[in-house]
């Protein structure tokens, strides 16, 4: 038997020094590694290298199984991936995020009293992307086939011990109070309906009929199709079809009209994943590959130009002054995420060029206030970096100057420090996994699968439950012109993998669940290692800092629910008090507390040593296998 390196991911710390060894010990590998939310997630990607797939085959491997296992996402989620192709030498992305439905259109939810859209049920739900771009990313990149790598989610769905992280967010008041609503939901995640605990307790075997009878479908259906002399690529896609035009798309369709849902047939058969070219920035000699305008990704690449024209090093890891560049900077990037960002299919043209300018990044850099928090920092105007006109003066005029949309309102209820806010902090950090792999033949994926999470509304007898992306949208011109649903629209999502390459090759490759704090810990994480010489599993563990001075991507249906909260700061509770007393000294309403970052995972790249580092944080269930 292979003797294989795991690690678990259970403990909470935050290094405090360079020196100070962490918590959980770094990760190593020659041939490939496999990380991502959960244990068996991590074992089923290390099944699938074992049998000889190749790091496409195990992360899809890790992705039906995270999805099965409902690691805050599940199958009727949304998949964006970035692959590094050794045969190219390019990095590729893969867009897998649904669309709006038929009949969903602003003016619809403003009908039924939404500022914002929904959070959660049959309204809050995109067209499903993750079985689309599972299939897309194993049928062009990936060596099995779609049995092989589905088999352990089919062990998985045909019954499991469920971790109590889970079992417990079944039974807890505010989930259930939602999913007893649902009937599928209800059906699924109630085996013991009238008992005292009605939810599955930690450990019991916790079965999925539908989903395992939906997945047998999806087999069936390239099994099929290669006894018919397919071709294993169109072995797969036949799969596909069945999902989004066959008997299981009818269910899925059926079942979420009957709960109130628009998702029509042809919605789902108009759909399909899109392989893209990445956007990317170099910095300081690496270049950074990040998902296009649709994510939030571009924001960690705006920073990069912004913070390289400091020298950060020199001020200090976590020092008053370091925290408060990187504070400034992201009140910047996040003012032009929230302003500009959205989906590149849909006109008007998103000002790309011009935000990831170095020149326009060299103006950003020379507003920054050194001596105190600037709460009134707005979009800039990136068009003129692009020789083009902006097409929104007016409505940027209205952002920077004051009125409803204006990021820089301060709501009454910011007397009240947000970083204490349960419900507000959920939203903040709320759903999403991440999947990391590796092999020594040189292909690399970083994916940020999400949607589906708990409390989800399953879609009919299908087992699978329905996005809840739908709330990233805007309703109005004024909050982001780029991001006001229409039918067959992506919203702009906070769902971000990263890659980047040195020297043409692979350097780092790295993802984190937790809505708008992604890029945050994100950016920190690479700066901890290209700035501050940290090993992988330092700069996974290490203490970051939070803003909330920015638009919340994700929860509460009101205005009031998603405002900027200016000179918000969570820092990590190993913060020195001097530190922490110059912050406030800078108008800063400074929280601390013992999590400051999402669960990192990541992939280092040891040229030297020929083979890879592994990192994976201390918060939350994450887990890694290398070999």
């Amino acid at each position: 038997m292979n003797r294989l390196a795991i690690f678990p991911a259970t403990l909470f710390f935050a290094i405090s020094s360079l020196a100070q060894p962490t918590q959980k010990p770094p990760l190593h590998g020659k041939n490939w590694m496999a990380i991502t939310g959960k244990p068996l997630a991590a074992a089923a990607g290390a099944m699938i290298f074992q049998r000889g797939g190749n790091a496409v085959d195990a992360a899809c491997a890790m992705l039906a199984a995270t999805c099965t296992m409902w690691d805050v996402l599940s199958w009727g989620g949304e998949t964006q991936a970035l692959i590094y192709n050794p045969k190219t030498k390019k990095v590729i992305a893969i867009n897998a995020l649904g669309v709006a439905p038929s009949g969903a259109t602003a003016e619809f939810y403003k009908s039924k009293g939404y500022e914002f859209p929904p959070e959660y049920g049959p309204l809050a739900a995109v067209t499903p992307g993750t079985v689309g771009g599972l299939c897309y990313m194993l049928a062009n990149y990936g060596t099995m086939s779609l049995k092989e790598v589905l088999s352990p989610a089919m062990e998985l769905a045909a019954g499991y011990p469920i971790e109590a992280q889970t079992a417990n967010s079944m039974e807890s008041k505010r989930n259930k109070d939602w999913l007893m609503q649902w009937p599928y939901s209800k059906k699924v995640f109630y085996p013991h309906l009238g008992e005292k605990r009605e939810a599955p307790e930690p450990g019991e075997i916790f079965v999925q009929k539908d989903l395992l009878e939906t997945l047998k479908k999806m087999v069936t259906a390239e099994q099929d199709a290669l006894k018919k002399k397919k071709s294993r690529k169109d072995a797969i896609m036949a799969a596909y079809d069945r999902f989004y035009k066959g008997d299981i798309a009818k269910e899925f369709v059926r079942g979420c009209q009957e709960q109130g849902g628009l998702i029509t047939m042809e919605d789902l058969a108009k759909w399909k994943p899109i392989e893209e070219e990445p956007l990317h920035v170099n910095y300081k000699g690496i270049d950074v590959y990040k998902l296009q305008q649709w994510t939030q990704g571009p924001m960690l690449l705006q920073s990069l130009n912004i913070l390289e024209n400091f020298d950060l090093k020199a001020m200090g890891y976590n020092s008053s002054k370091y925290i408060h560049t990187i504070y400034q900077t992201m009140s910047m990037t996040f003012a032009d995420r929230d302003f500009y960002y959205g989906d590149p299919y849909f006109p008007p043209e998103e000002p790309m060029k011009g935000l990831l300018s170095k020149d326009y990044a060299k103006q950003r850099a020379a507003q920054i206030k050194w001596d105190m928090n600037d709460p009134n920092i707005g979009p800039g105007d990136p068009y003129p970096f692009e020789g083009k006109t902006n097409p929104y003066p007016d409505l940027l005029k209205q952002r920077n100057a004051g009125g409803d949309g204006n990021r820089n309102f301060v709501p009454v209820h910011d007397s009240t420090i947000a970083f204490n806010d349960m419900d507000y902090m959920d939203r903040m950090w709320r759903g999403t996994t991440s999947v990391e792999a590796a092999d020594k033949e040189g292909w690399v994926v970083s994916i940020t699968p999400s949607g589906g999470w708990l409390p989800a509304c399953i879609a009919g007898h299908t087992g699978v439950g329905m996005s809840q992306r739908f709330q990233s949208f805007v309703l109005d011109k004024i909050i982001n012109p780029f991001n006001v649903v229409e039918p067959g629209k992506r919203p702009r999502v906070t769902l971000t993998p990263t890659l980047a390459l040195k020297d043409g090759k692979p350097f780092l490759s790295w993802a984190v669940q937790g809505g708008d704090t992604q890029d945050q810990n994100l950016l920190q994480c690479f700066l901890n290692v290209v700035e501050f010489g940290m090993t992988i599993q330092q700069a996974c563990e290490a203490a970051n800092i939070n803003t909330n001075q920015l638009w919340l991507s994700l929860g509460g249906s009101k205005t009031n629910d998603r405002r900027p909260r200016p000179g918000e700061i969570l820092v990590s509770n190993t913060t020195k008090e001097d530190v922490k007393n110059e912050l406030i000294k800078m108008g800063y309403k400074v929280t601390a507390g013992n999590r400051t970052s999402g669960p990192i995972n990541a992939i280092y790249f040891d040229w030297k040593h020929g083979s890879f580092w592994g990192g994976s944080s201390n918060n939350g269930e994450d887990y890694g296998i290398g070999w």
